[in-house]
């Protein structure tokens, strides 16, 4: 079926009221056919790639961690190990660090150590509270992990387990985020409302991590079968905010030097050097680097690769995993402004962030044969 025999389905389908026929499982109301009118499928094949990403996410089985320390007389403020949702968390692990800092540590200047998203919110909070901040980072976006981000907030891929008193932080971290974030919604920061669709032949349950923020998911709603226009049997749709991490990391820089911070270039390669610094008060936002600097050996390297397509910008929905059609469980589409984003891998223990051209191959496949499928369904209606 080609783009314009499904652009005619869609017309069509608006002009003969379609909904009538179709309802949400145990909700009684009618499927949105303006709505549906706008489910293009992404079109998929290998001449509209413009480039393949990867990157590699620092996890922790045990979660994140947020702690306070001494180093060599001054206070040392760790705030690292976000496994999938450094973006999503950023803002709020960063509100836990600045706690540490400004609840009763010493005054003056304070050195963030990492310009990723999660160094970036760490120092832009502390410049709030009235703290003039250098960063000091081997790499600045768009040369950093989070620019390669799918980015759409959801805290997954966090920890192994939320029992415990980790629970509690996470939960905390999450909910101070999904604030800050709301603060941030429009094109200046490239931060958006858009519904997000997750895809399973099964019927399904709610993770762990949704179960202890559900309220952070508006909108949500399991639909099966005609009752959406997805190639799987059940489809849930949440509300989600999207981040477009070129734009967003962007704007964050341009906010830190208006507010006077300074930015220095360069590794750091221990902690003798760190020690070195002339601020009172250190951050800690090296992600993965906590492993070589710190010792802190809990942190695994989990690798990411993402196949970003040509702009489309008639899509306007996320999906997450395929049904069938997902051989390896990370199968997603973000659409974004500067291009449709399919993932995606989670290698545990790959620390190499070049493409894997196998992983390419499986990518667009997997992705081409599910858009095909929903493309069938639409001509079956």
């Amino acid at each position: 079926m080609d783009r314009r025999r499904w652009l005619r389905l869609s017309a069509a389908t608006v002009a003969g009221g379609w909904a009538a026929g179709c309802a949400f499982p145990g909700t009684g109301r009618g499927w949105d056919v303006a709505a549906l009118a706008g489910f293009h499928p992404a079109t998929v094949s290998p001449d509209r790639v413009i480039r393949v990403d990867a990157g590699v996410r620092p996890y922790r089985p045990q979660g994140f961690v947020v702690r306070a320390e001494a180093l060599a007389g001054k206070l040392l403020v760790h705030n690292y190990g976000h496994g999938g949702g450094g973006v999503t968390l950023s803002w709020g692990t960063a509100g836990m660090a600045a706690d540490l800092i400004t609840g009763g540590g010493p005054e003056g200047d304070v050195a963030v150590v990492g310009a990723g998203a999660v160094g970036l919110a760490t120092a832009r909070l502390l410049q709030r509270r009235g703290r003039h901040v250098t960063i000091y980072a081997r790499e600045l976006p768009p040369d950093t992990t989070s620019n390669v981000a799918g980015a759409q907030w959801s805290p997954t891929s966090v920890s192994d387990s939320l029992d415990g008193s980790f629970g509690v932080q996470f939960e905390e971290a999450s909910r101070r985020a999904h604030r800050h974030f709301q603060n941030l919604v429009g094109p200046d920061y490239g931060v958006r409302w858009i519904d997000n669709y997750f895809l399973s032949e099964r019927r399904l349950g709610i993770p762990g991590y949704m179960s202890r923020i559900r309220d952070l998911y508006p909108g949500l709603e399991d639909l099966e079968g005609d009752a959406h226009p997805f190639p799987t049997r059940f489809a849930r749709r949440v509300a989600t905010m999207f981040i477009e991490p070129p734009r967003y990391l962007r704007a964050l820089i341009r906010d830190f030097r208006l507010a006077g911070g300074d930015l220095v270039v360069g590794e750091i390669a221990d902690q003798r050097q760190l020690a070195t610094l002339p601020e009172p008060v250190i951050a800690n936002c090296t992600g993965l680097g906590a492993r070589e600097l710190f010792g802190d050996d809990s942190l695994i390297p989990v690798k990411g690769q993402l196949v970003v397509l040509r702009p489309q910008p008639a899509l306007d929905y996320l999906t997450i995993g395929g049904g069938r059609f997902s051989r390896s469980g990370n199968q997603y589409m973000f659409p974004r402004s500067d291009g449709v984003l399919l993932g995606g891998t989670f290698e545990r223990g790959v620390e190499s962030p070049e493409p894997d051209p196998v992983q390419t191959e499986r990518i667009l496949s997997v992705h081409r044969s599910f858009f095909d499928a929903m493309e069938e369904k639409a001509g079956r209606r």
